[in-house]
């Protein structure tokens, strides 16, 4: 569990990762990375405070790897935002029959209406069980519903899936004829 520090650095961390890496003079590579001396060097943090976000992060949003080069570099799983152009280079996947969305019940109406839309960001998220969905919705208001994502038959509609690191789908969007709300 991170402490007090820690869940700001995390916060810190997805707003110059995959929001807005100009506040701390930083730009993205192509693929969303960025060196991680450079990021150490321009929040003015230690290695290990950052490996301690990285590693005990709730949702695992950030990877560390070492590229050929011997450079090591760091970027956000996901949740970049539409002004944050990264291709994260990930492959089509096929998902499971179903994955879930957790949303506030007050955006219920409207999403079984229009679909799930990315809206700021570059993609729909969609969690592979219930209970990250829930987790998720819950980060944005307390009364939450689930939605089912008929994914399998998404995807054979036509439909391209990808799966990130951290086990997070991402897809487009969801048409309204592929969802329902789950009931409990």
């Amino acid at each position: 569990m991170l402490t007090g520090e820690q869940v700001r650095l995390s916060k810190r961390l997805s707003l110059v990762l995959r929001h807005r890496p100009e506040t701390a003079g930083l730009t993205l590579d192509a693929n969303g990375w960025v060196p991680v001396a450079d990021l150490l060097a321009a929040l003015r943090i230690s290695r290990a405070d950052l490996d301690v976000v990285v590693e005990n992060n709730d949702k695992s949003r950030f990877v560390i790897v070492a590229g050929a080069d011997g450079i090591e570099r760091i970027r956000a799983n996901q949740g970049h935002s539409r002004r944050v152009r990264v291709d994260l280079d990930l492959p089509a996947a096929r998902p499971p029959a179903v994955l879930f969305h957790g949303t506030p019940r007050g955006n219920l109406a409207p999403i079984l209406r229009e679909g799930l839309r990315p809206r700021s960001r570059q993609h729909v998220h969609l969690s592979p069980d219930v209970a990250t969905a829930l987790l998720v919705g819950r980060r944005r208001a307390p009364d939450v519903v689930v939605l089912e994502v008929e994914a399998a038959a998404m995807a054979e509609a036509g439909h391209v899936f990808h799966r990130s690191e951290n086990g997070v789908w991402l897809t487009a969007g969801v048409p309204s004829a592929f969802l329902r709300e789950r009931s409990e």
